[in-house]
């Protein structure tokens, strides 16, 4: 089996803000800007229609996937383009009161090939009064998804999936070659983990990552780190964005993940274990004398 060319991916780094309407046409003016850069599959980043956190607000303004407008588009523009659009994430109306945070993969036709639910829900306190609580407002999904792309497989997560490496590893374990990250990670968990941890996932699993990035002060008041990443399975970073919107572009060779795995085949050598839990009574050994 011949291994897949080398191909250039896009990432697009944006500062959403609360009209949707402004926020696609963003996405769209940068795609097409990756896709002139000799981009061949491109990447948002996570809540590409909207970042806004007051419910009333985000609920106003978003619809379900068969009406969403930033959907449509985006997929006209990858059969227009003939290139693979993924978007990181749309916040995606379920009911009145819930919503998804749904990455979509857009082949050349303009097809949707893959769809995947953020799992793990950003319920955290920062602190100086920084509180998340996506679980308010957002259901969380059940399903890792992996999907084929003309140079391997890749896996789907969105941003606070990031601190969750056995998803990684099922995902890589299951075939991927690259791992699509799309995120809005805040600026302190940014400057403090953003890159270690995004170096681990490719390193650990022998990936390329592809890591688009929401970046600077956004309508909301919300401030995000940006630093879009490309990694390559062996930990370097092949390319990074600033804070600023715009598109980062990198050559991606899929034979370096043969490679890398070849040197530490650590998928191979994975083992299940059972963890001992500490005993309810202690346990008192007695010494033995041994013979004179």
């Amino acid at each position: 089996m011949s291994t897949p060319s080398p191909f250039v991916a896009g990432l697009v780094q944006m500062r959403s803000g609360l009209s949707p309407e402004v926020n696609r046409d963003t996405a769209a003016r940068l795609i097409a800007e990756a896709k002139g850069g000799g981009a061949e599959y491109v990447l948002t980043p996570e809540m590409t229609n909207i970042l806004e956190v007051k419910r009333e607000r985000l609920f106003a303004a978003i619809g379900p996937e068969e009406s969403d407008a930033t959907l449509a588009a985006l997929r006209e523009l990858a059969r227009q383009l003939g290139i693979f659009v993924h978007i990181g994430s749309l916040a995606i109306k379920l009911s009145s009161d819930r919503a998804a945070n749904r990455s979509f993969l857009i082949d050349r036709q303009g097809d949707i090939v893959a769809r995947y639910d953020k799992i793990h829900m950003f319920d955290v306190d920062i602190g100086e009064g920084e509180n998340y609580r996506e679980s308010r407002s957002y259901r969380p999904g059940e399903i890792a998804v992996t999907t084929d792309l003309p140079w391997g497989r890749i896996g789907l997560t969105i941003c606070y999936d990031l601190r969750f490496p056995a998803l990684y590893r099922a995902l890589a374990e299951a075939g991927s070659s690259f791992l699509a990250i799309p995120s809005a990670f805040t600026k302190p968990t940014g400057e403090a983990h953003w890159h270690v941890l995004n170096r681990a996932r490719a390193i650990e699993n022998g990936a390329f990552v592809l890591a688009a990035a929401q970046g600077g002060k956004h309508e909301n008041g919300r401030e995000t780190y940006g630093h879009s990443l490309v990694i390559d399975p062996w930990g370097h970073v092949l390319a990074e964005g600033g804070t600023e919107p715009g598109v980062v572009l990198a050559r991606i060779d899929p034979a370096e993940v043969a490679a890398a795995r070849g040197k530490i085949p650590s998928l191979q050598h994975g083992r299940r274990f059972e963890v001992l839990e500490p005993m309810a009574k202690p346990v008192h050994l007695h010494a033995v004398r041994g013979p004179a």
